[in-house]
């Protein structure tokens, strides 16, 4: 059985410079190992499915109509590939994602994009309690330093790494981009 390659908000909005207003973001090679799965699942003909956020707050960087609600290039999706807009962080909240995977038969997902601990974490969380089997490539994400409610700055790597671990288990595996094309 095929697996999915699930790319969520890769759109242009990522690179406002609003998001590491508290610090740089992590892992520099994720675009890079984004540009390899999609191509491997491209090369095979498997399904891929593009995350689009349509965000209805005033001023988003994800808003449609703005530059940054355009597909980052290395991302761009082909005729045919599939895309989900959402308006929401989770994927399956108010789209038809589920019932597109299920129409299909598909029941693994190959999870990367942006933000970690945001959009992808909750997207993951649904996707595993909803029964998906879920690898989530951890070397293809990225997130960015974040501040908590008492002040203190969190380095964009450990934000990852922890949400990386809240997902761990229950909801994903969590793989690497070499893993996952040694497994391929």
């Amino acid at each position: 059985m095929a697996a999915a390659l699930l790319l969520i908000d890769l759109q242009e909005a990522i690179r406002d410079p609003a998001w590491a207003r508290h610090g740089p973001r992590n892992n520099p090679g994720a675009e890079s190992n984004q540009a390899v799965l999609l191509a491997l699942w491209r090369a095979r003909g498997d399904p891929v499915i593009h995350i689009r956020h349509d965000s209805k707050v005033a001023g988003s960087a994800y808003r449609a109509g703005t530059p940054g609600h355009a597909f980052l290039d290395h991302a761009r999706p082909l005729p045919g590939e599939t895309i989900v807009a959402k308006t929401v962080n989770c994927a399956f909240i108010g789209t038809d994602l589920e019932a597109h995977l299920r129409s299909r038969g598909i029941e693994v997902l190959v999870v990367a994009g942006v933000i970690t601990n945001n959009s992808v974490e909750a997207t993951v969380r649904v996707a595993g309690n909803l029964g998906f089997d879920v690898r989530l490539v951890g070397d293809a994400c990225f997130t960015f330093a974040v501040r908590d409610g008492d002040g203190r700055v969190h380095a964009a790597e450990n934000v990852h790494a922890l949400s990386l671990a809240n997902m761990a288990g229950e909801y994903a595996e969590i793989v690497g981009t070499a893993a996952v094309l040694h497994d391929c």
